[in-house]
């Protein structure tokens, strides 16, 4: 008898459906085909030893098992309940009425139980897309999967939860959540605050220019100047998430399996690898490809600590993504795309001693300091909007009773201007102004002449590339939307200017 199931496929952050066709035959064996990884040609113990356990068997017959399209590598232990449910339909120990109907994922354990998978949101939504009514899952992933509307989510415990479904012997409650209650009853609370920072008025506010565009940003100073004390905090000025952009940041989490308990993920990730990460770790791929970290922190943060101190081509292999927003991942067989539209928060010590040039504790010569700082391609500097001395806070500030001002104020001032983005961009795929292109460049952002002309002289003393010219103009632009200004002045260019600090230090 021949029974067709239907699973899912996870690639790039996309579904795809495929189709588990189980034909039972006189004979004996067990054959698998459809180009099944390791994990997947193993499922025959798990399957057996979970029916067995469960009072139902494999029968002894010649068993051929098809995933299709045939052309495609499938991976990953999720196919156990659909490879498990197609040998029972087929073998009349369980009713195939209703299989059509669902879609179905999840890993058996060798007592029948089922264990959670990844990919849940997108298979989710592969499945509402392809017109199943139900998708049955672990109950671990039902709420994440719920998250979808217009499809039946059974959450299942135990292979014998479905076998007694299909024969009509029981229910299943679909799991619902509500989108808006699950998202807007998460707290929005950080645990860190700007009015822990004392001092460094400076510093905030090219961060709070940084948040309000979506800039990148590096700091650079000496050691306990509060460099990672004011990263950590950057993600409290940041906008809320948009309920299409949690969605968006759920599946890719949920896709590398790193999904946290919940349903959404309602903050903005914030990202930290440690300086001795590889390249196929941060930007993602492998083998079998998954999203890296800087795919991981879409639609957030990505603090990167000790920027010379990152191999160099874990460096350079960031600069596509940055100026692209995505990381494209080519194998012989296929290519993968994953979103990595990050805000880039660096920082990095002035030398390899750590100090700056005029500190008496400085012991590195010019030339050592020359070196460290081009451990830094010029070309990554250039993708990096601004560039902030960070300098060790005076006694007097650290001294002082009263608190600096408080996140939730700054983000109000972030909020207003990127609502004056929001509406100059209506018409446009660019939603703030650190993706403006070169046609919105000379459409939003015309400078007078004397703004042209202290652009001209900034370029001439400091060696600007085109690349740096441009960005100059866009944090131009953001300092002009914080002020509430139409137009850009020379004092918002003399001040993005003044955000430009390496290029001072180091030519092109």
């Amino acid at each position: 008898m021949l029974v067709k199931i239907f699973g899912s496929a996870i690639y790039g952050i996309a579904a795809q459906t495929i189709v588990v066709e189980v034909n039972i035959d006189q004979g004996v064996g067990y054959y698998l085909v459809g180009l099944p990884d390791s994990a997947i040609k193993e499922s025959n113990y798990r399957i057996n030893a979970a029916l067995k356990n469960s009072n139902y068997k494999i029968p002894g017959k010649k068993i051929t098992i098809n995933m299709a399209p045939a052309d495609l590598q499938k991976e990953g232990a999720a196919y156990d309940l659909p490879i498990a449910v197609g040998i029972l339909a087929a073998s009349q120990q369980i009713s195939p009425a209703k299989i059509h109907e669902c879609m179905m994922m999840g890993e058996l354990s060798l007592d029948g139980s089922l264990r959670p998978i990844k990919g849940a949101l997108p298979i989710a939504i592969q499945a509402k897309e392809e017109g199943f009514k139900r998708l049955m899952i672990p109950v671990q992933n039902a709420e994440e999967a719920a998250v979808v509307q217009g499809i039946d989510v059974l959450p299942v415990n135990h292979i014998t939860d479905v076998i007694d479904y299909f024969n009509g012997e029981t229910s299943i409650e679909p799991c619902t959540v509500n989108l808006n209650t699950s998202f807007f009853e998460q707290t929005k609370d950080y645990p860190f605050d700007f009015s822990d920072v004392k001092g460094q008025e400076t510093v905030k506010r090219a961060m709070e220019v940084a948040a309000a565009g979506g800039h990148n940003i590096i700091l650079i100073g000496p050691p306990g100047s509060g460099k990672t004390m004011l990263a950590k905090r950057i993600a409290s000025i940041l906008p809320p998430l948009t309920i299409d952009e949690s969605l968006e940041v759920t599946k890719i989490h949920s896709v590398a399996g790193k999904l946290p308990q919940q349903t959404l993920i309602t903050h903005r990730p914030y990202i930290s690898p440690h300086h001795t990460i590889s390249d196929v770790a941060l930007v993602g791929g492998g083998s079998h490809p998954q999203p890296g970290e800087i795919s991981l922190a879409h639609n957030g943060v990505l603090f990167l600590d000790e920027l010379p101190e990152f191999k160099r081509s874990v460096l350079e292999v960031m600069r596509q993504p940055l100026e692209d927003r995505e990381v494209t991942i080519s194998r012989a067989k296929f290519t993968v795309t994953y979103p990595s539209s990050f805000m880039l928060v660096a920082s990095m010590n002035p030398s390899p001693s750590g100090y700056f040039m005029d500190d008496p504790n400085n012991t590195s010569t010019a030339f050592e300091m020359q070196r460290y700082m081009n451990k830094i391609s010029g070309p990554l500097l250039d993708r990096i909007d601004l560039h902030i001395e960070v300098t060790p806070v005076p006694f007097d500030d650290l001294s002082m009773e009263r608190s600096g001002e408080k996140s939730a104020i700054i983000r109000q001032r972030v909020l207003r201007a990127r609502s004056l983005q929001n509406k100059r961009f209506t018409d446009s795929p660019v939603h703030y102004n650190a993706q403006i292109g070169p046609k919105e460049l000379d459409r939003f952002c015309v400078l007078d002449e004397t703004s042209k002309q202290l652009i001209k002289v900034a370029m001439d003393r400091l060696n600007l590339s085109a690349r740096a010219y441009d960005r100059i103009i866009r944090v131009a632009r953001t300092i002009a939307d914080l002020a509430g200004d139409n137009t850009i002045a020379s004092h918002h260019v003399a001040e993005a200017i003044q955000y430009r600090s390496l290029d001072k230090n180091v030519g092109k």
